[in-house]
C-alpha cells in the first residue's frame, strides 16, 4: 500500500448529499487522495442499474474544495464507479473503495435495491476493495456526528488488512438517537422482506397515479444477522458477493430433477477462492 492511499468515493444520494461530505471528510483524516465520482442527482433504489442508451457526462465540482478531485455524473453509482476507474482514474488503481455514508438503512434484503451498495459491488466486480457505508437513519437532517470513529475503524481495518478478493462490505451504523455505539459486529445477512403494496392516488388533473408503500418485515431471528447487531446498538458488517448462485439449491436439484443433461457434462461446484491477483492489476 501506497505511503499516501489513493481512495475512490462514490454513493447515490448525489454529490451534495451531506453524507458524502462527512465520508470525504472522513478519508481526508486518514490522510488519503481523494477523488470523488458521485451521482449528479439522487439515484436511491436504482440497485445495479447502469447507462448503456443514453451518453453519460460528467461536470467537475469544487465542493469538497481545491484537494479533493470531484465530478457530477449524470449516470448511475454503478456507473460513477465504472467511468471513474476507466477514464477518470485510467491507471491508477484505487486503494480502497468507499460508497456513502447513506441517508438511511441498507440491511438486511435491502442490500439488493440499494444505490449506495450497488457502487460498492461493482467496485468488488472490478477488483477493488470496497465498503458501503449506510447509517440508519433518512432524511437530509440526518445526526452523522457519532459515525466518524466507526468509519475510520472499518476503513483503517480494510487498509491494514485487506478485503478478500470478489467482497464488498455492507456497513450500517445505528443512529445516533439510538443510544451509545456498543462496537462492531461481523454479520450474515438477516432473511427479510418488504410487505407492500401500492396506494392509488389522483393528481391535480383527476388522473390515477401509484404510490409504493411497504412495511418491512423481519423473518429471521437468529441472533447473527445485521437485524440483530443493529438492534442491540452494534455496527453490523456483513462481507457480500456478487456471485448469486445458490450452491445447496444447485446441490438439491442435481439429485431431485431429471433432467436430460449431455453425456459427460461437468458438475456444477462451488468456484474456489481467487486470489486478488486475479481480480485486477497491482496497485500502481
Amino acid at each position: 500500500m501506497p505511503t499516501r492511499p489513493l481512495i475512490l468515493i462514490s454513493n447515490d444520494d448525489s454529490l451534495i448529499a451531506p453524507g458524502i461530505a462527512h465520508l470525504v471528510q472522513l478519508m481526508r483524516e486518514l490522510g488519503a487522495e481523494v477523488v470523488v465520482v458521485a451521482p449528479a442527482s439522487p439515484q436511491s433504489g436504482m440497485g445495479h442499474a447502469i447507462t448503456i442508451g443514453h451518453p453519460l457526462r460528467l461536470d467537475k465540482s469544487d465542493r469538497f474544495g481545491p484537494d479533493v478531485e470531484a465530478y457530477a455524473c449524470s449516470g448511475t453509482p454503478a456507473d460513477c464507479v465504472k467511468i471513474a476507474k476507466h477514464y477518470i482514474l485510467k491507471d491508477r488503481r484505487p486503494d480502497l473503495v468507499v460508497s456513502g455514508i447513506n441517508h438511511g438503512s441498507n440491511s438486511s434484503v435491502n442490500v439488493l435495491y440499494s444505490g449506495t451498495m450497488s457502487a460498492a459491488i461493482e467496485a468488488a466486480i472490478e477488483g477493488l476493495p470496497a465498503i458501503g457505508f449506510s447509517l440508519c437513519e433518512y432524511g437530509d437532517e440526518a445526526d452523522f456526528s457519532h459515525v466518524g470513529p466507526w468509519v475510520l475503524e472499518v476503513c483503517r481495518q480494510a487498509l491494514a488488512h485487506g478485503i478478500p478478493a470478489g467482497t464488498a462490505l455492507n456497513v450500517n451504523i445505528p443512529k445516533n438517537a439510538a443510544g451509545p455505539i456498543q462496537g462492531i459486529r461481523l454479520a450474515r445477512q438477516a432473511r427479510a422482506k418488504w410487505q407492500e403494496s401500492f396506494e392509488q392516488r389522483q393528481d391535480p388533473y383527476k388522473r390515477p397515479y401509484y404510490w409504493l408503500l411497504g412495511d418491512f418485515v423481519n423473518q429471521d431471528r437468529g441472533l447473527d444477522t445485521d437485524e440483530a447487531a443493529l438492534a442491540e446498538g452494534y455496527v453490523s458488517v456483513v462481507p457480500c458477493q456478487f456471485d448469486l448462485t445458490s450452491y445447496q439449491a444447485l446441490g438439491e436439484m442435481a439429485q431431485a430433477w431429471q433432467l436430460a443433461l449431455p453425456s459427460g457434462a461437468p458438475a456444477a461446484t462451488p468456484p474456489q477462492p481467487m486470489a486478488s491477483e486475479d481480480y485486477g492489476p497491482a496497485s500502481q
